[in-house]
């Protein structure tokens, strides 16, 4: 009797079976693997060196390892650091020892392993034991070790273009051995365009998207509604506080201090649409009030407190509006970094002069001692004095030059500002004649 459960093929995902098997095969990461390119002539060449390769998911990090390994005619080992330790990193140096050839050792999600397991790698790399490839979805100069970085090069891996998506599609719809060529499949256009853009530049996903689009074809068709059924809960990519998170938020601030309130809004909705705290953005916002308009519009900041507490009383998606007014209006309005190095300069001569003394005339004297010590002794109350201004008073301590940290830009309120001061200071500059 025939045994129901037994499963005579593997289920193998189309992902993994369009897997290229040799470079010609690979589509995207031509600024890599173009002919006369380092990358491809150390992979055709069969001359290794370990490497990282650092980039989004389904950017082709594992095929580029296998890839190496057979055409080095390498024995090819695979640890993931999110299921490995240094015990797993010893048994896998076990096994190249053994192994009478070269060894590619490849590490999927490296910068998950701590400094300790890290540093398990290094001797092995220079004694020539394995090959080590990693791969990282993380900035390494961030993730990873010096040690390790000094002994590797880092290849950067770029998301997929919408043609090389197409063309991966195409590919597999094609492809009757490893793809979908034998179910004669057609996906209208308005649909490949759905699922390009839902793939968001990962190989992979548009291929998860298209093996499930195959089980939902009707007649050999697939299209728009099918897709829009199948990539309806997908999200951009967006990593809550790894690269591309801070690219984004650094791609919104530039784009307020640049004046463009369009791109502003974008990076705004790039990130909200990603699944980032609307609050986050909303702090950010307070600090771009200040280091990039300060006090060329003082409203600016009073627009960005009152975004965030719109926020924190309506939550989302109505508070997330109160958000876009604010970065809008500080996209908009005059700029200037004044006050920000102002702050800067002032810090550090703060930090510099060291515990400098109040001086006297400056000490509050609240008793009759500190009074006769001399404290508040020939202060001048500047209400007492014509335009409420003591021309010539020094406010700093006695050891210090007077210093002009804030310098007002000629732009918005400042202009204003910037006259007042220029204005005060010369009187200053007449009572020291005098």
């Amino acid at each position: 009797m025939q045994d129901l459960f037994a499963v005579e093929h593997a289920y193998q995902p189309l992902a993994d079976r369009m897997r290229p098997q040799n470079l010609q095969q690979m589509i995207g990461q031509s600024h890599l693997l173009a002919a006369g390119k380092p990358l491809r002539q150390a992979i055709e060449s069969g001359k290794l060196h370990s490497m990282l390769f650092w980039g989004p998911p389904g950017t082709g990090k594992t095929t580029l390892a296998r890839l190496i390994a057979r055409y080095s005619d390498a024995q090819f080992l695979s640890v993931s650091a999110v299921l490995s330790g240094v015990k797993d990193i010893r048994a896998a140096v076990d096994q190249a020892r053994q192994f009478s050839g070269l060894t590619v050792l490849f590490v999927d999600e490296v910068h998950r392993f701590n400094k300790s397991q890290q540093d398990a790698f290094l001797p092995h790399i220079e004694d020539g034991t394995l090959i080590f490839v990693g791969a990282t979805t993380e900035n390494p100069s961030f993730e990873l070790n010096n040690a390790l970085l000094s002994r590797t090069r880092t290849y950067l891996l770029k998301s997929f273009t919408e043609a090389e998506l197409s063309a991966l599609v195409d590919m597999a719809l094609q492809d009757s051995e490893r793809g979908l060529g034998q179910l004669q499949l057609n996906i209208a256009d308005d649909a490949r365009a759905l699922l390009i853009r839902a793939a968001d530049g990962d190989a992979r996903r548009v291929l998860t998207f298209l093996e499930i689009l195959a089980d939902l074809e009707i007649d050999g068709q697939i299209g728009a509604e099918q897709v829009s059924e199948v990539v309806s809960h997908g999200h951009r990519r967006f990593d809550n506080k790894g690269d591309i998170f801070y690219e984004q938020i650094s791609a919104l601030h530039k784009s307020v201090r640049g004046s463009d309130p369009d791109a502003a809004l974008y990076w705004l909705c790039r990130m909200l649409d990603g699944g980032c705290d609307p609050l986050y953005i909303a702090r950010r916002v307070v600090r771009m009030a200040s280091e990039d308009i300060g006090n060329a519009d003082p409203r600016a900041l009073e627009i960005s407190l009152n975004a965030w507490s719109c926020f924190e009383r309506l939550g989302s998606p109505e508070g997330d509006l109160a958000i876009a007014h604010a970065v809008i209006y500080l996209a908009c309005a005059a700029k200037s970094n004044a006050v920000y190095n102002a702050f800067k300069q002032a810090m550090s001569a703060a930090r510099e002069t060291g515990s400098l003394d109040v001086p006297a005339h400056l000490r509050n004297a609240p008793t009759q001692f500190m009074k006769e010590l001399g404290y508040g002794k020939d202060y001048r109350y500047a209400h007492d004095e014509m335009e409420a201004f003591a021309a010539g008073e020094k406010y700093f301590p006695d050891e210090m030059p007077v210093s002009h940290y804030y310098q007002p830009v000629e732009r918005g309120l400042e202009t204003r500002i910037a006259e007042k001061l220029r204005y005060l200071r010369n009187l200053n500059k007449q009572h020291d004649v005098e």
